[in-house]
């Protein structure tokens, strides 16, 4: 059955995404995951892989054209199936997906047309039916959703698995009732004339204008608070010298993944830090997906490491090297950079003792990681030389507190300081 492809949402507050490149052409065969397009939004460049096999049917936006997320980019069908393009509620397009257009505006205007009556309940069958696939109607079943309150995308305002995905992740990052968005408020802009003679106005390119803003709604409507604690590195850093002399350059664990794991399964015992706060809700997280802080020459980028409670220490050291590296080369995937329930930013690299990091909405929490430093310490009443670690916490007040985030701590510090827990 023919399907509509439909912008996704490839981030917590993205609203639309330019189409750089379809990889795969009209009429192309393509399989599950496999990728067909590159969007660009205000951080990256992201790989859209096929959400099924089939043939990509019709290509309805060119290359270069921006578009909100949810519009109509493109249909799949099954291999030799008659695509009734209106039956999915589309107007009518050029039977050749290769024709150019005389002007990309036009092509966007053609296809931000509703794909169906955009209306805020899902869409009903003659009789009052509501019309939603045999996924979506037992994802529903499992979540306790309420259909009525999700529109479908499918064909005829048909409720797929998609629409499901989409509405938990709108629930979950939606602010305290009333339910719509509050747009945050706007960066203020100190009014002044400069003193110094001559000055270089540098433009904030659209990643940094995104990192501003999300930056300073968090610090204006997220009550932070931090709690900081020192760790014995040495039977960690000994440990990872000994594993890594097993295993050849490209497969080396580092001191991230060790932090990383040991977060991992102490947010499994306190679930309120791998949570979020959602007005009158606060949303506890079944998954672990870690969120690491990326550098890149034009800011932050959070990619996300899925299940890390979950996977051994070598297999998250491997997904986190080529998790980074497709951050860097901007080749991120759209689960590189949605879904983290908690985030770890570590400055260690740059001799950077102890800082605090800002929380990423809609997380709870964020940890902080210094160096790892020999200095001196008192042990057993004499003064000796120690390899130390400071990490700090920021914490969301309105879902956890002081005593719970400290705990939090000592189970982190209690793992890297008993290292083998991590290899177990």
């Amino acid at each position: 059955m023919a399907e509509l492809i439909t912008m996704p949402k490839l981030g917590f507050d993205m609203a639309e995404g330019k189409l750089q490149e379809w990889v795969a052409k009209a009429g192309a065969a393509v399989r599950e995951g496999e990728v067909i397009a590159i969007v660009e939004t205000d951080k990256a460049s992201v790989e859209v892989p096929a959400f099924r096999s089939g043939v990509l049917h019709t290509i309805l936006v060119e290359a270069g054209v921006s578009v909100p997320i949810g519009k109509p980019i493109a249909v799949i069908s099954n291999p030799g199936e008659a695509v009734d393009l209106a039956a999915l509620g589309l107007v009518k397009v050029e039977a050749k997906a290769e024709v150019k257009v005389e002007a990309a505006a036009k092509v966007k205007a053609e296809t931000e047309r509703p794909v169906a009556p955009q209306v805020e309940a899902a869409g009903t069958a003659e009789g009052g039916r509501l019309l939603a696939s045999p996924v979506a109607l037992r994802m529903a079943a499992e979540l306790g959703i309420d259909l009525h309150k999700v529109a479908g995308t499918g064909p005829a305002g048909r409720i797929i698995k998609r629409d499901i995905e989409t509405y938990v992740q709108e629930r979950a990052a939606a602010p305290e009732k009333p339910a719509t968005p509050v747009a945050a408020p706007p960066i203020p802009t100190p009014s002044f004339e400069p003193t110094m003679e001559g000055y270089r106005a540098v433009p904030l390119t659209p990643m940094r204008q995104t990192i501003a803003r999300r930056m300073v709604e968090s610090k204006q409507t997220v009550p932070h608070f931090y709690v900081t604690m020192d760790v014995d590195m040495a039977a960690a850093m000994a440990l990872r010298s000994q594993l890594n002399a097993l295993v050849p350059e490209s497969e080396k664990i580092s001191v991230n993944d060790f932090i990383v794991k040991a977060a991992a399964l102490a947010l499994r015992q306190f679930p309120n830090v791998n949570a979020s706060f959602a007005g009158a809700e606060i949303h506890i997280h079944d998954q672990v997906n870690i969120g690491m802080a990326v550098a890149r020459e034009n800011g932050l980028i959070t990619a996300v490491l899925r299940d890390c409670d979950k996977k051994p220490l070598a297999q998250i050291a491997r997904e986190a090297r080529e998790l980074v590296a497709r951050t860097r080369e901007g080749r991120m995937k759209p689960d590189d950079m949605m879904g983290a329930t908690f985030t770890i930013s570590n400055l260690g690299m740059f001799d950077v003792d102890d800082f605090s990091a800002i929380i990423t909405l809609p997380q709870a929490a964020a940890l902080a990681v210094g160096a790892v430093k020999q200095q001196p310490v008192v042990k057993d009443g004499q003064l000796a030389v120690g390899t130390r670690m400071k990490m700090t916490i920021s914490a969301d007040h309105r879902v956890t507190d002081g005593a719970e985030a400290a705990r939090f701590l000592q189970a982190v510090k209690a793992v890297l300081e008993q290292p083998l827990r991590l290899v177990l």
